[in-house]
């Protein structure tokens, strides 16, 4: 009897129903509920075309918590780290270049006698 075993125990996800996670699953569907209560609310209003993209982006918000990893973070996280450093906590980072051999001819540190070059006798 042979039993397949992941090479990183971390990487194994119980599937649930149809291969999906709970979580996938959970999100399927309330992007299902969310998309099908606009269509309704929506199609005698605004046409039926119109009322088809709102279903879409409706369900968008959904798909992409339930679907979307990015380093192993889930959607929430990874928006949560992104809002933490582009917003909350940013960095202003500047470079300045430093010349260092012009500080020093600057100062006066090496004189002109060192900096020509030696001739090698053969």
């Amino acid at each position: 009897m042979e039993v397949k075993v992941n090479q990183e125990i971390r990487n194994y996800k119980e599937h649930i129903f149809f291969g999906l996670s709970f979580r996938q699953l959970l999100f399927s569907i309330l992007a299902c509920i969310t998309s099908v209560f606009a269509y309704f609310l929506l199609k005698d209003k605004i046409g039926l075309e119109a009322a088809s993209w709102v279903c879409i982006f409706s369900a968008l918000p959904f798909i992409i918590m339930g679907y979307i990893t990015y380093n192993d973070m889930p959607a929430e996280k990874f928006i949560w780290c992104w809002i933490k450093s582009q917003i909350l906590i940013p960095k202003h980072l500047e470079y300045k270049p430093i010349n260092f051999y012009y500080e020093l001819m600057k100062e006066g540190d090496i004189s002109n006698e060192k900096t020509k070059r030696i001739k090698i006798k053969r």
